[in-house]
């Protein structure tokens, strides 16, 4: 059931950015991540998919509890509220921000929907353009498809900050690196 999947496995950087996308690590890859140099983590599975697989409790254990974000979220293809994912997407942009060696690898079930639309919301807080964003994600997993309900939820949510004047947080205290 949460077995690798064949062609869906392993990860994949963005070109020229040092974010990655990827199907959930299985096994013995959880404690390689390391190994390829991802410092940082964020999971983009409901809450009840990570209690299963106990993937979210192995990555906190390898990385790091300060290290891995959770963007508890189902795969339904209709728009994302922001309070599901939008901490994660601060929290990604914020750790390649604040550290030139940080490494972040998004990941939800297959590497293919729900990771690819949190890291095109990364790169989108990094100051990437719609077009360039959307390109960076898609030549990073060509079998991923960035669904238009996600990707509008991230514009919206990108419109809703800049008219009230937050460029890097959802809250009253935006981290430094992000104002």
């Amino acid at each position: 059931m949460y077995g690798p999947r064949h062609g869906l496995n392993g990860l994949s950087f963005v070109p020229g950015e040092r974010v990655a996308i990827g199907a959930m690590p299985v096994a013995g890859e959880i404690l390689r991540l390391p190994d390829h140099g991802i410092t940082h983590l964020v999971v983009c599975r409901a809450t009840p998919q990570t209690m299963f697989s106990q993937d979210l409790w192995a990555a906190r254990k390898v990385l790091g509890k300060d290290n891995v974000a959770h963007a508890g979220m189902w795969d339904t293809g209709r728009p994302k509220e922001p309070e599901i994912w939008s901490d994660a997407a601060l929290f990604a942009a914020e750790a390649l921000h604040a550290d030139p060696e940080a490494r972040v690898l998004i990941h939800c079930q297959q590497g293919r929907r729900r990771s690819v639309m949190l890291a095109y919301a990364t790169l989108r807080l990094l100051g990437h353009s719609e077009a360039d964003a959307a390109r960076g994600v898609l030549e990073a997993r060509p079998m991923g498809r960035l669904v238009p309900a996600y990707r509008a939820s991230v514009e919206r949510w990108l419109a809703q900050r800049a008219s009230v004047g937050i460029s890097g947080s959802s809250d009253a205290n935006p981290p430094s690196a992000l104002r």
